[in-house]
């Protein structure tokens, strides 16, 4: 029986197949028609016009492989495509959950590939003893799964902290591992802090104490930060992050530099570098991707106006990132005709 999900921070996620056909999106067996017009050089944002929160992607081969936040009845959906503008759903990513975590919430996920036949993924998901978000991971040998996840409970709860969320794994240029994640402080009332800890080789435990990086200090971060990724250029360590409500217009995506994965990290001045405007609102939640030498921002926007709504949520949305005396700039959100990647 289809299980009915509950969508992150409490908007719902069930996709029928008349709001498919509203929205101009197939039932999964084709990808997402996405191209301008036509001339298949040029695509036009959103990639994916369904609920798609909370996206990173990973290429093994020539495919790309997405996952986001639950919905549709799944509690990762995972989607593929050739070029990273195409997306074909391709099922759930995790379809059993681990005996200590209820179903409903599971948020955030983000996989890494550390051997050929050897994929991990964190995700959030509520944990049953604390009552509040953890971090789990699983394993696959394919990177579009399934997943597993035998452990006898979470990698990261922190409940005393509000819990644990959005968690992020990173291979630094040395060959270490590490985990970003956040504390869910704001579930009750208390700071936001962006974390860091390495990982055994393996992927499958922590080593060595957690760092914090940073939190909410700035007017337009709001009352969280959240999301975090790190991406190295040029041998620059970024630490990205959204901020702000996830469900209005002030969220946004900003950036710090750090020293080290487990920092120190200072704020960009220039923050925030992807912010609302007359094409997409709310964007933030990103990850990053390298194709053909050029960087790729993935993330989630709502259609301006319809911020918090059901249908059609949190789209899937690709600009590129170019680097200007080695700072990101953003060009988007762009609603209009843009080369492909």
């Amino acid at each position: 029986m289809t299980r009915t999900t509950t969508r992150r921070r409490g908007a719902a996620a069930t996709i029928i197949a008349a709001a498919l056909l509203v929205a101009g999106c197939t039932d999964g067996s084709e990808p997402t028609p996405t191209s301008s017009g036509s001339d298949p050089s040029m695509f036009t944002n959103p990639v994916v016009r369904t609920d798609a929160p909370d996206p990173q992607a990973i290429q093994v081969g020539d495919t790309w492989y997405l996952f986001h936040t639950n919905s549709g009845g799944r509690n990762v959906p995972v989607l593929t495509s050739p070029d990273l503008v195409d997306w074909t759903e391709a099922g759930d990513a995790l379809p059993t959950l681990p005996d200590w975590a209820d179903a409903g919430r599971t948020w955030a996920p983000e996989a890494i590939q550390l051997a050929p036949d050897r994929f991990l993924l964190y995700y959030t998901v509520a944990g049953r003893e604390s009552g509040r978000q953890c971090v789990g991971r699983a394993v696959a040998s394919a990177p579009r799964g399934p997943y597993r996840d035998d452990s006898a409970g979470p990698l990261i709860c922190q409940a005393e902290l509000g819990g644990a969320i959005d968690a992020s794994p990173f291979r630094d240029t040395d060959g270490s591992l590490w985990l970003l994640w956040k504390n869910d402080g704001n579930a009750i009332g208390v700071d936001t802090w962006l974390w860091s800890q390495r990982l055994a080789e393996d992927g499958l435990t922590l080593v060595g104490a957690p760092t914090k990086l940073l939190k909410q200090t700035e007017p337009w971060e709001g009352t969280l930060v959240e999301g975090p990724f790190f991406h190295r250029q040029d041998d620059r360590l970024h630490l990205f992050f959204a901020a702000n409500a996830y469900d209005r217009a002030e969220y946004a995506e900003g950036y710090a530099v750090c020293e080290s994965p487990t920092g120190p990290c200072v704020k960009a001045a220039e923050n925030p570098i992807l912010k609302s405007n007359e094409a997409a609102s709310g964007p933030g939640h990103a990850s990053m991707v390298v194709k053909d030498g050029r960087t790729w921002l993935l993330y989630h926007a709502w259609p301006p106006g319809q911020e918090s709504s059901v249908e059609p949520g949190r789209q899937l949305w690709l600009d590129e990132v170019v680097w200007e005396n080695g700072k990101p700039v953003v060009r988007g959100p762009n609603g209009k005709p843009q080369p492909r990647p």
